[in-house]
This record gives C-alpha cells, sequence and structure tokens, in this order.
C-alpha cells in the first residue's frame, strides 16, 4: 500500500516539475493564466462532477427496499471501513460494472448496474464495493482532479507554444527554434496525458488492496475482476462517455481499447495476480 501511494506523490511531482518547465517558456504571466483557467474548470467538477456522471448514466437511487441485502451488505463495509454510508445508486445497464464517487466521504456516492447484481456472487459483489469505498476513503476523486489540474495547465500551454511557434515564435537566428516549439507543444501534453493515466492505474491498484484489506481476502475482488474482464468486452456499456471510463472498477469502453498503456485502467490479469498474491 505505501508503494502506492509512493508512486502517486512521484508521479503528481513529476507532473508540477512538467508544468514548471513548460510553464517558464511564458514567464510568470502564461503560467498564471492557465493555471487560473483550468483549476477553475476543475473545480466546477470537483464540486459537481458526480451528480453530472450519475445523470449522464441514467442512474436512480436505490431505496432501502429495493435490494435490501445490498444496503446490509454496503452498511457492514462501511462499518469495518470507518467510512459513513454512500448513497446508492443503480445504472440502467446490462453491462457488469460499478463506480464510486463523492468529494469526500460525507458525499460518497457508490453506484452499481443492474447487470453487475445480476453476475456476481454476493462475496465477488462485497469484493467489488470494498474496492469502491476504499477509492472514497483514500480520496480518489481529490487525487484525480489535482491530476487533472495539473495536465490541463499542461496542455493548455502547450497549445500556446504551438500557435507560438507557428505564428511568429523563434524564426530568428536560433533557425531550428520553430522546429523545437513545436515538438515541445505537442510531446508535452502527451507526456502530462501519459502520467495522469499513470496516476489512475496506480489508485486502482490502491484500490484493490485496500479493498482487499477491508474483507481480509483478496479472492473475492480477483474472482470478480475475471468475470467483469470478459463480460465488459461482451456487454457494451450504452450510456456515458470514454471521458468517464476512469471512475469504473472496469473500464467500460475495454471493447473500443487500441493501446493498453493509454488506458486508465491496469491490466485485470496483473491485479489478479496481485490479489492472489496478497497476505493477511
Amino acid at each position: 500500500m505505501f508503494y502506492n501511494q509512493l508512486k502517486t506523490v512521484l508521479l503528481l511531482g513529476l507532473l508540477s516539475a512538467l508544468v514548471l518547465g513548460v510553464g517558464s517558456l511564458f514567464g510568470q504571466s502564461g503560467l498564471t493564466t492557465a493555471l487560473v483557467l483550468v483549476l477553475g474548470m476543475n473545480l466546477v467538477s470537483y464540486f459537481w462532477s458526480h451528480k453530472i456522471v450519475l445523470m449522464m448514466y441514467q442512474a436512480k437511487p436505490m431505496k432501502p427496499t429495493d435490494h435490501p441485502w445490498l444496503h446490509s451488505m454496503i452498511k457492514d463495509l462501511c462499518q469495518k471501513a470507518g467510512l459513513p454510508l454512500p448513497k446508492l445508486y443503480l445504472i440502467p445497464s446490462e453491462q457488469p460494472n460499478a463506480f464510486a464517487t463523492g468529494r469526500n466521504p460525507k458525499n460518497g456516492v457508490v453506484a452499481c448496474t443492474a447487470g453487475i447484481l445480476k453476475l456476481l456472487s454476493r462475496e465477488e459483489l462485497k469484493g467489488v464495493l470494498g474496492h469502491e469505498l476504499c477509492h472514497i476513503k483514500n480520496r480518489d476523486i481529490l487525487v484525480g482532479t489535482i491530476a487533472a489540474t495539473i495536465a490541463g495547465v499542461i496542455s493548455y500551454i502547450g497549445n500556446m507554444v504551438q500557435w507560438g511557434a507557428m505564428f511568429g515564435g523563434n524564426r530568428d537566428e536560433r533557425g531550428g527554434g520553430l522546429l523545437q516549439l513545436l515538438v515541445l507543444g505537442i510531446l508535452t501534453p502527451l507526456l502530462a496525458m501519459l502520467l495522469q493515466m499513470a496516476i489512475s492505474r496506480s489508485r486502482e491498484y490502491l484500490a484493490d488492496e485496500s479493498g482487499a484489506k477491508l474483507l481480509k481476502d483478496g479472492k473475492p475482488l480477483a474472482s470478480a475482476l475475471l468475470k467483469l474482464e470478459s463480460s465488459t468486452r461482451h456487454i457494451p456499456m450504452r450510456l456515458g462517455n470514454q471521458a468517464t471510463a476512469a471512475l469504473f472498477i472496469a473500464n467500460p469502453f475495454s471493447g473500443r481499447q487500441v493501446l493498453s498503456w493509454l488506458s486508465t485502467h491496469p491490466p485485470i490479469p496483473e491485479r489478479v495476480k496481485r490479489l492472489n498474491s496478497l497476505k493477511f
């Protein structure tokens, strides 16, 4: 668990170093402008994104009478984790999946698809819910928002670099300056995106491990992930879009994924291997 936390800190540090390096090309004013604009957008996202995402997936609140066993299960897990009860939502999709959101434990939300309630055994579902509750406990929405803010600043400055190179930047005695600016403007946002995805994958590993420790058993979640890997590829998610993929326990659009290193999720076989190797 310490390794995954350290990895997140190091990746955020690399993102921060990258934004300072690229921002220095435009001086203090360019960096400040980018920071203010992107921070404003991400603050809005931080406070209201959970409502937007629930609307995108047509999620409806689950009443205690809808699935009493599920409410009982999550209440038991919250007591073990020392968390307040999150709000439970049902997504009308046959694809088995689930996600957690909410800016802090007091505003926690756990959403399950209709498909996951049908596919998984109760022990497997408990493993999934433990994973999602640990996302809330580990404040992964906050971490993701910080990463998105920094990556957004880099992308914004990268665009400024590209436009500056094409319309008046370094055409004089430097010779190769124009080409260098164009390359920098293209590569730095790409690097920022890759670092942001690496942070997302690191938080998935952390939630896997934290959830397994909550249950004192990694096998239910490992078994659930294997079922989810197969089902998410064959049962399409017809709601939402790729931008929200990182929220889910398994990439709901994995059938459209071309390059694994561009994925917001670690490979499920690797996650299963790590879960099965945990000792309690």
